[in-house]
């Protein structure tokens, strides 16, 4: 029987003598499955692991979470089951802000940290709270937050003609939300850890800002990359991410597209 520690890490294709494993935190009402297919384009010696946060998909049972701290603390727990083997930590939009929160506290434990942090399409949680039109709030109405994820590639033809579908997703995306919208950086908070940013050059926030923002938190070695696309890049790009960014090194070959 599956107990929720093991529901909480996804392996959508387990390898568990491959050196290194990737693994991967959701954005803001998301879940594993934009991420599975990713385990077909990594090569053999990685392994993919997928954050599932309580309330959806194998955790569907699971309350979600009330507040940032709280599934902070669910990630972090659910990280350190897997860290066994080196591993990038990797987060998208609300991702990276829990995955660079998750490096803090891992640290702030004395656990060994991931060997990278590679976070994607978001601005630096310092700025998370600065006015930005185009991200969705809790005080929004569900057809409001239905046309918004429409937008921005989260929800799919085939979810939108089904009302039960919608209903669950933006039930999903609110209660994310409220956790989001919880969050404060702590002023002074930094990692250690090499860090890699990467942004779609059609994205909200100014890249020059974005980079120089993200530098300032960490002590490691640093990459910032301007990406083809918006928020989730262009489609052929997202499959390949993994395959692009998996650790970042200074004396790597730039990680945008080619």
């Amino acid at each position: 029987m599956q107990t929720d520690s093991t529901a909480a890490v996804q392996r959508p294709l387990p390898r568990p003598n491959a050196d290194r494993v990737l693994v991967c935190l959701s954005y803001c009402g998301g879940g594993t499955a934009p991420f599975r297919r990713w385990a077909e384009v990594l090569p053999p010696d990685v392994e993919l692991a997928l954050i599932c946060y309580p309330g959806r998909e194998a955790r569907f049972g699971v309350p979600f979470a009330t507040d940032w701290v709280a599934l902070r603390d669910d990630v972090v727990r659910a990280v350190r089951g897997i860290s066994g083997r080196p591993y990038t930590l990797f987060g998208h939009s609300m991702g990276s802000w829990m995955a660079f929160e998750t490096v803090a506290q891992l640290e702030r434990l004395g656990v060994a940290p991931p060997s990278a942090l590679v976070v994607s399409g978001g601005v630096a949680p310092q700025n998370r709270h600065e006015v930005r039109t185009n991200v969705p709030h809790t005080s929004q109405g569900d057809a409001a937050l239905v046309r918004w994820m429409r937008e921005f590639g989260q929800m799919s033809s085939v979810v939108a003609n089904e009302p039960e579908l919608v209903k669950l997703a933006v039930e999903l995306l609110r209660a994310d939300l409220q956790v989001s919208e919880s969050y404060r950086y702590v002023e002074g908070t930094r990692i250690s850890v090499p860090t890699r940013v990467l942004y779609g050059v059609e994205d909200s926030a100014d890249f020059a800002d974005l980079e120089r923002n993200w530098a300032a938190l960490t002590d490691g070695p640093f990459q910032a990359e301007e990406l083809p696309g918006g928020h989730f890049y262009t489609p052929e790009l997202w499959a390949r991410l993994p395959e692009l960014c998996t650790v970042p090194n200074p004396d790597t070959t730039s990680c945008a597209a080619r």
